[in-house]
């Protein structure tokens, strides 16, 4: 027969264990997500005014890039993408240190910056272009910082990302060109 607090000790290490493989699953998503924030390459994209309110989901800015629509013929001339495949959006710095729309390819490039997205369709052949998401269409503020926000996203404003060698995107901050 098994003593009760051997039992009881044996209860409370595999909660202990339950809560430690827990917070770790946790902060590896969170390293995740941050990485390319720290060992990225420094990237200004243009942003195009989005309305950056939520009611339901608080003080952010929902945003959209030059980068965020690609011609269906330059998709199309490579194969015509599925839903929610990855693509890789190739960049060229331009004057002013914008970096702007270069090419696509559904496999890595094998050198110069680039940014991995995700093809969203909204129908068959209709549509002249693709929208691009790239998990960086959300910023949020701080509820003193709304306001100003929302003006710069109406004038138009160039968002500061860094992005990793596997082309994962992670946004910085939002500025005026």
């Amino acid at each position: 027969m098994t003593h009760p607090n051997t039992r009881s000790k044996g209860v409370l290490i595999g909660l202990i264990l339950v809560i430690l493989c827990q917070a770790t699953v946790l902060a590896m998503i969170t390293v995740n997500a941050r990485m390319p924030l720290w060992t990225g390459e420094e990237i200004w994209l243009k942003t195009q005014p989005v309305d950056p309110r939520s009611l339901f989901r608080g003080n952010y800015a929902r945003l959209r890039y030059d980068i965020s629509d690609i011609p269906a013929k330059e998709i199309n001339r490579i194969r015509e993408p599925k839903s929610n495949e990855p693509v890789y959006v190739m960049l060229s710095p331009a004057p002013g240190g914008i970096h702007v729309y270069k090419g696509v390819s559904f496999t890595r490039p094998a050198s110069g910056p680039f940014i991995r997205g995700r093809v969203i369709r909204h129908g068959r052949h209709s549509q002249k272009s693709y929208r691009v998401r790239y998990g960086i269409e959300a910023y949020f503020a701080p509820k003193e910082k709304a306001l100003a926000l929302e003006r710069k996203l109406r004038s138009s404003a160039v968002a500061k990302i860094f992005v990793s060698d596997s082309g994962k995107a992670a946004l910085d901050s939002i500025h005026e060109p």
